[in-house]
């Protein structure tokens, strides 16, 4: 009998994808829905961006590129780490890849062997546990919900190591909820690691410069964490860049060298024309993404007031990327032709069948109270996707 394997049996499909895919189906019958499942950005990639790309076609980058990227890609990240972050890496210390989830998971099948523990502040990103499980590793979640703006405190941390603890992976801004760790709390959860040998975090940055507080803290930056921290971040939320797939991991030269190994025997490196293209993103002006910051901002302020408006929904003020994550258990309970919403996953599909609003469950995230709204879309379409959410959500009795 034709039969997978059990390491990859063990995995669950990507809400966010199966979502969009769902209104995809809709759209494609006809049904005019709003999609706001979406993580990533919908402007177009800046024009100074792809001249460099086509560049790169007429100079012939159209050949194998070294596994860890182009020396000349990583010294651009080098130069930006430092920079922009304060820090101080060299060119052996970056390892460039197929996107930012790429480098998760290399970084996680590089350091966690079969048995040891991940710990995972819920909501998070729906791959990190299924990429832990994939490694043969054991996901410990510690639940961060609405009343604490979905961030872990240093007790919290505490609580969840163990002899087995391998890696923290901790996402800030962060996806699906925006919140932000500041300095202070940074260095709280930094100095319970520090208490702990051999215990790594994953600082996933990808939302960086989609950060409404002003600046972006990295805990490599605080003392003693660089050692124990592996970066990663990418093109992609930045400057408009999903579909160019580069990402990198910032960490000490071991740690790149191991990761390096692995995508030797299963990607090589990435695309060499996208490489080219990231090149001119971080060498060149940072007005564009200054101008998309400012777009996301003022639509994160338009959506925060309109979900404000809808009786029942709980709402925090995201501090970057572009996502609302409202609680919504207050609905719990209703029904409405037929719909009874006894879970998020049942909000979620009643407002896709009856509002034409594609969103995302937070059962995916680890929150089963919540839902995940992308803002990533036009003004126009924010207004009237809550209309029809708030309308909706109205019919629940």
């Amino acid at each position: 009998m034709a039969q997978l394997s059990e390491r990859l049996n063990r995995l669950s499909p990507s809400a966010t994808l199966a979502m969009s895919q769902k209104s995809g189906e809709m759209k494609a019958q006809g049904i005019d829905v709003i999609n706001m499942s979406v993580g990533e950005p919908d402007f177009n990639t800046p024009d100074h961006i792809k001249e460099a790309a086509k560049k790169a076609v007429d100079e012939n980058y159209s050949r194998y590129s070294p596994v860890p990227g182009y020396v000349d890609l990583r010294n651009a990240i080098v130069a930006k780490l430092k920079n922009e972050n304060g820090l101080e890496y060299t060119a052996n210390e970056i390892l460039v890849s197929n996107g930012a989830k790429q480098s998760v998971c290399n970084a996680i099948m590089a350091l966690v062997n079969d048995g040891e523990e991940v710990v995972i502040p819920a909501p998070y990103w729906v791959s990190y546990p299924q990429m832990v499980k994939l490694a043969g590793g054991v996901p410990v979640i510690i639940e961060a919900g609405f009343e604490q703006n979905f961030k872990i405190t240093p007790e919290q941390l505490e609580a969840a190591i163990t002899p087995k603890t391998r890696m923290l992976i901790l996402c800030s801004p962060s996806n699906p909820t925006g919140s932000v760790y500041s300095e202070t709390e940074l260095k709280g959860l930094a100095e319970v690691i520090r208490r702990h040998d051999d215990v790594f975090v994953l600082a996933d940055e990808i939302y960086e410069h989609i950060n409404y507080t002003g600046r972006h803290y990295s805990i490599a930056s605080i003392s003693g964490m660089k050692e124990r921290s592996i970066i990663v971040n990418g093109v992609s939320k930045a400057y408009a860049m999903t579909g160019w797939r580069i990402g990198y991991i910032a960490a000490p030269e071991w740690i790149v060298k191991g990761c390096n190994k692995l995508q030797g025997q299963y990607t090589s490196g990435p695309c060499s024309v996208s490489q080219k293209a990231a090149e001119a993103a971080y060498t060149s002006s940072q007005e564009c993404v200054a101008e998309m910051r400012n777009a996301f901002k003022r639509r994160r302020d338009l959506i925060v007031g309109l979900a404000k408006d809808i009786p029942g929904l709980e709402v925090n003020e995201p501090e970057g990327a572009f996502y609302l994550f409202p609680k919504c258990s207050s609905y719990f309970g209703k029904s409405y032709d037929g719909h009874t919403i006894r879970t998020s996953t049942d909000l979620a599909l009643f407002l896709l069948e009856d509002g034409h609003v594609a969103t995302v469950a937070g059962d995916a995230f680890g929150d089963p109270y919540c839902f995940r709204m992308s803002y990533a879309t036009s003004d126009d379409n924010i207004r009237e996707a809550m209309s029809r959410i708030k309308n909706s959500l109205a019919k629940l009795k």
